[in-house]
């Protein structure tokens, strides 16, 4: 009985914190593009047509056109990176800038995060606004950061539309990362706790970690650019997990930024930070071409 009694009480609490992981509470918008000709604009998923609602903000040299993609339980402003400076720069560079929220975040529709396993829909529905618009152009680059990150190397890998991605802190499997790490969210021991999470999550929420993978999805790339930025002393999400990708992607760059924390790297290397993403989107393509 005491057995009996001890594996609900653990398949209970796993079922608690898989519906918290997946029932995040939204951050507001609190703050607008000042100053930036923004269009605020709203298109649907692709798949199941979720409506999503962001801001386009166009430039006049329109060289590429770059779709952010934010982390777990943030929304289209991640304000512990944060992404507006960052658009900012873009747009004065000439770069079509789409910023927006995933499904259950900011002003999106949605009622639970999957934490990329239906944001790729989300994102890919964003790819599919961009054609959607012209004179838009149809270079198109995915910049994400951590949950975001690794959604855009699954939509990429899904939809060859895509011209390149940059991705900040990335994880290379959910699956993966979930058994190693989920005890620090949740302050339980590992076992059994993290594989009692496994089996009760799917079939509770429909969220299935194993179909997070962007390292068995990376080759799908075929080619195309792919920076990767992780700081060193990223304890939430390792260095090794963007390792992992560039070695199954050789292609790859990975900028290494030392003494950065979790999606911390603008903040500790600033312009230097900036000046490797233009340098980047520098290589991407011809700049002026339009198309």
């Amino acid at each position: 009985m005491l057995v009996m009694l001890a594996v609900i009480a653990v398949f209970g609490v796993s079922a608690y914190v898989g519906w918290n992981l997946t029932h995040p509470e939204r951050e507001k918008i609190d703050s607008s593009p000042v100053g930036l000709p923004f269009e605020n604009v709203s298109f649907r998923s692709r798949v199941d047509s979720l409506v999503l609602r962001g801001w386009l903000i166009r430039a006049p040299g329109n060289r590429a056109t770059v779709i952010f993609a934010h982390g777990y339980g943030k929304n289209r402003l991640q304000e512990d990176v944060p992404v507006l400076p960052i658009a900012r720069d873009l747009v004065q560079h000439g770069y079509n800038v789409l910023m927006f929220d995933f499904r259950d975040s900011g002003e999106s529709d949605g009622t639970m995060t999957s934490v990329g396993q239906f944001e790729v829909l989300d994102l890919l529905g964003a790819v599919d606004f961009v054609q959607s618009r012209p004179p838009l152009s149809r270079r198109i680059v995915l910049y994400g950061f951590s949950m975001g990150a690794s959604t855009a190397i699954l939509a990429a890998a899904r939809d060859p539309a895509v011209t390149a991605v940059i991705a900040d802190s990335p994880f290379a499997d959910l699956k993966t990362y979930l058994l190693k790490n989920l005890s620090d969210w949740t302050n339980l021991p590992s076992f059994p706790f993290n594989q009692a999470f496994m089996l009760v999550v799917p079939p509770l929420t429909g969220l299935d970690p194993g179909k997070v993978s962007p390292v068995r999805e990376i080759k799908n790339l075929d080619g195309r650019p792919l920076l990767l930025i992780h700081g060193e002393a990223d304890t939430d999400v390792p260095i090794g997990n963007s390792e992992s990708l560039q070695k199954a992607y050789p292609q790859a760059r990975l900028w290494r930024v030392s003494g950065a924390g979790h999606v911390q790297s603008f903040a500790v290397a600033g312009d230097a930070y900036l000046q490797k993403v233009e340098a980047f989107l520098n290589m991407v393509g011809d700049p002026g071409s339009g198309g």
